[in-house]
C-alpha cells in the first residue's frame, strides 16, 4: 500500500465531504480514490466515513486519526522540499592536482556562485581523481592525458635555486630569475656531468625530483627512456615527497624540481621549460559517466561543455594548472631555433 497516496485520499474526501469532490481534488478517478479509502479502513480496522447519509460525514476513528493524517502529509512534504533544496544546492566536487593556482580556482569557484553551482575543489594525486570520476564522488576533474592527446598543454620543466647554489646556471642563463621569463628551453643532455672543473667536478650531480603530480607511470615510463638516451644515471630521478621538502632540497642547491611554471613562481624559484614536448603534461577535463551520460568526455577551450562539463570550467580548470591550448601550435616557452640542432649534436 502507498500509504501516502491512501492518506491524501483520506484527507482530500474528510476536506470536502465529497468523494468526487476529492477525486476531483487529487486529479484521479472517483473508483480509484474510494479503493484507496476502503483499503485504508481494512488497514487501521474501522470506518473512517459514514456513507449511509445523504452527504457523507467522517466517523470518529476518522476525526481521531485526521490530525495525525495531516501531519505525516505535511511532514513528507517538507522532506520533499528538503530534498530539492539539497538536490538543487549541493556541492559539485572537482578534482584538481595539488599544485594548482589558489587564485585561479578562487576565479572557478566564483564563477560556478554566479551561474548557481556550487563547486567544492578537491586536491587528488592523479590515480585518485580517475578513481573519483569512476565511484562519482567527483562530478568533474582535470586527468592526466599523454600531451599529443590532450586538449589542454601545461609545459614542464626544471625548477632551481635562484642564488649560486643553483643548479642550472649553465642552461637558464644569468637574467632569468623566478619563473624563468628569459630562460631557454633545457634539453636533458644538457645535464650530464661536466668535466674539467676541479674541484667541482666531484660533487653529485643535482636529483631530478618528481612531484605527485607527475608521478604517473606512462609519463615516468617516458621520462626514464629520456634520460637514457641523454646519458643521465638511472639514480638521478627519484620521487619528491611532500612539496615543502623538495622545494626546501632545490632552493639548497642539491636538487631540480619538475614542475609547470606557476608552480615556480608561487614559490620563487628559477624555472627553464624542457624543451621536448613529450614530456609536458596533458589535461583533459572529464565527468563521472553517470553525469556525462557518455562517460569521458574531452572538453576543448571555447566550445560548451559536453556531458556535464561546461566550456567555462573547462576553461578556468585549465587555467588553474598553467595549461595552454594543445591544439593552438605554440611552441615551448623560452624555445629558440637553434635547440633543434643542439640537440642532435649533444646526442652525436
Amino acid at each position: 500500500m502507498d500509504l501516502l497516496a491512501h492518506l491524501e485520499a483520506y484527507v482530500a474526501t474528510a476536506d470536502e465531504a465529497s468523494f468526487s469532490r476529492a477525486a476531483d481534488r487529487l486529479g484521479i478517478a472517483q473508483p480509484l480514490l474510494s479503493r484507496r479509502i476502503k483499503t485504508l479502513e481494512e488497514h487501521f480496522g474501522g470506518l473512517l466515513f459514514d456513507r449511509t447519509r445523504r452527504q457523507i460525514a467522517t466517523t470518529e476513528l476518522g476525526v481521531l486519526l485526521l490530525p495525525y493524517a495531516r501531519d505525516v502529509l505535511d511532514r513528507a512534504q517538507r522532506l520533499r522540499h528538503v530534498a530539492r533544496s539539497a538536490h538543487g544546492s549541493r556541492v559539485r566536487a572537482v578534482g584538481v592536482p595539488a599544485d594548482c593556482a589558489p587564485a585561479a580556482l578562487a576565479r572557478a569557484i566564483r564563477a560556478g556562485t554566479e551561474r548557481g553551482i556550487t563547486l567544492g575543489m578537491r586536491e587528488l594525486p592523479p590515480a585518485d581523481r580517475v578513481s573519483g570520476l569512476t565511484d562519482g564522488s567527483l562530478a568533474c576533474a582535470l586527468l592526466r592525458v599523454a600531451p599529443e592527446q590532450a586538449a589542454f598543454r601545461v609545459p614542464l620543466g626544471l625548477a632551481s635555486a635562484t642564488d649560486g647554489a643553483s643548479a642550472l646556471r649553465g642552461p637558464v642563463g644569468p637574467r632569468a630569475g623566478a619563473g624563468g621569463a628569459s630562460a631557454r628551453a633545457v634539453h636533458l643532455e644538457e645535464l650530464r656531468p661536466r668535466r674539467g672543473r676541479g674541484v667541482g667536478a666531484t660533487a653529485p650531480p643535482p636529483s631530478l625530483l618528481l612531484l605527485a603530480e607527475d608521478q604517473v607511470p606512462y609519463f615516468e615510463d617516458r621520462l626514464a627512456r629520456a634520460a637514457a638516451r641523454a646519458g643521465l644515471a638511472e639514480g638521478r630521478i627519484r620521487p619528491a615527497g611532500p612539496a615543502a621538502t623538495a622545494l626546501a632540497e632545490t632552493l639548497a642547491g642539491r636538487a631540480l624540481l619538475l614542475c609547470a611554471e606557476p608552480f615556480a613562481r608561487q614559490h620563487g624559484v628559477r624555472w627553464a621549460p624542457l624543451a621536448d614536448g613529450a614530456l609536458h603534461r596533458g589535461y583533459d577535463v572529464s565527468a563521472a559517466p553517470g553525469r556525462a551520460g557518455t562517460g569521458r568526455n574531452r572538453t576543448e577551450p571555447g566550445r560548451n561543455g559536453t556531458g556535464g562539463v561546461p566550456g567555462w570550467l573547462a576553461a578556468l580548470l585549465a587555467a588553474a594548472v598553467g595549461a595552454v591550448p594543445e591544439r593552438s601550435g605554440g611552441r615551448v616557452p623560452g624555445a629558440r631555433g637553434e635547440d633543434v640542432p643542439a640537440r642532435l649534436a649533444a646526442r652525436g
